[in-house]
């Protein structure tokens, strides 16, 4: 009975938000048609999600950049306003498609425009609702920060073409790895959680984890051969950490993936198999940083030799004459050289194989074959 009310409510909710919305016109921050779609993606009815007007916003998006503006202040007017965890899934289901288009009028987002991070469901006790909020806040989570990467990654290609140096393809690395980590954070914990919404959200968060883990692979691969003896060490350094975290990560992603085929999540009844980075790839970054350490003690070796020849040849006593029975011998006669000094040699070579990276082995590469889901592909 509780749960009819509930649904009942939610439905007449929705229709008094049409409703209100049938009288508002068209400006540039309101488009009446494209906050009706909004409203019935966003519906309060947790049984189903409506496809359809879904893929109307998308079109809407991929159409015109004019369009961003009304979508921006139609979510974040919805979402401000609910206490639902039906209308908040839903609404981060759909702005996770938004960024599917990967439109350039996107970067203009940024970060989101509303805050998820401390929800709380208002329609039922806590000890019900805990494990729904945890995940919604988590999804705000990942989502927040993707946009911002997102709109980052646009930005940079639109600028004037020019090739990222080492570290900053480092970086990329490392900012998707925190992506990755954010997704796995993303999980039903709570026993009353095996709802459609909740697998609906999980087949989204499945694909997206393929598809970014799938970057940070090809990524690395096409990095390591640049990480060579030349490479300086700050850059070895911080590649052999990115290395070391994505055979962790793989082995998060193995569980991760056992999980959800447990859950019932369609997307991961196939489970990939994550295998290590192989030691003789990760010793031959090690190697690349102990031969920089090296050459840099043998700068320093040299340059404290340098600096005590230079004392010896400074810092002479006063000339004094040396009477023997034969002939006077001069101080100037005596040669002062550094023969026992031992040159090291700066030419060293390195035995580090510079092939790719074999960082995962699947049959099949799951993040290119796998398709999305209705509700964030076109």
């Amino acid at each position: 009975m509780m749960k009819l009310w509930k649904r009942a409510s939610g439905a007449l909710k929705d229709r008094k938000s049409l409703f209100s919305i049938s009288f508002s016109r068209k400006t540039s921050f309101r488009n009446p048609d494209l906050d009706s779609a909004i409203i019935h993606a966003t519906s309060h009815d947790d049984s189903t999600v409506d496809y359809h007007n879904a893929h109307r916003v998308y079109k809407w998006i991929r159409s015109s950049p004019a369009n961003l503006k009304p979508l921006v202040y139609a979510l974040s007017s919805r979402v401000n306003r609910t206490r639902s965890w039906i209308v908040a899934l839903k609404a981060l289901m759909l702005v996770h498609g938004v960024l599917c288009c990967k439109v350039t009028s996107l970067q203009e987002i940024r970060r989101l425009p509303f805050d998820l991070s401390d929800f709380s469901d208002g329609h039922s006790r806590p000890s019900k609702t805990w494990g729904f909020n945890a995940f919604i806040r988590a999804y705000f989570s990942f989502l927040d920060q993707y946009s911002f990467f997102l709109s980052d990654q646009i930005r940079r290609r639109h600028k004037k073409p020019q090739v990222d140096s080492v570290n900053q393809e480092l970086e990329r690395i490392q900012k998707l790895q925190s992506l990755l980590h954010m997704l796995l954070q993303i999980r039903p914990m709570a026993d009353n959680m095996k709802k459609t919404l909740i697998l609906e959200a999980m087949d989204c968060v499945v694909i997206e984890i393929f598809d970014v883990y799938g970057r940070i692979c090809s990524a690395i691969a096409n990095l390591l051969i640049k990480i060579h003896p030349a490479a300086g060490k700050a850059e070895a350094v911080m590649a052999l950490k990115i290395v070391k975290k994505a055979t962790s990560q793989g082995e998060d992603l193995a569980l991760y993936f056992e999980f959800c085929k447990e859950f019932g999540v369609s997307n991961a009844h196939e489970i990939p198999k994550f295998v290590g980075i192989p030691e003789e790839d990760i010793e031959a970054i090690e190697k690349v940083i102990s031969g920089v350490e090296e050459k840099e003690e043998t700068k320093e070796e040299e340059k404290e030799v340098e600096e005590e020849k230079g004392i010896i040849l400074v810092e002479r006593p006063e000339f004094q004459t040396i009477i023997t029975d034969k002939w006077e011998v001069f101080e100037d006669d005596y040669c002062f050289t550094c023969n026992e000094i031992i040159e090291t040699d700066q030419h060293r070579k390195y035995n580090v194989d510079p092939s790719p990276l074999p960082l995962v082995v699947i049959d099949e590469p799951v993040y290119f074959t796998h398709t999305l889901p209705d509700l964030i592909t076109f």
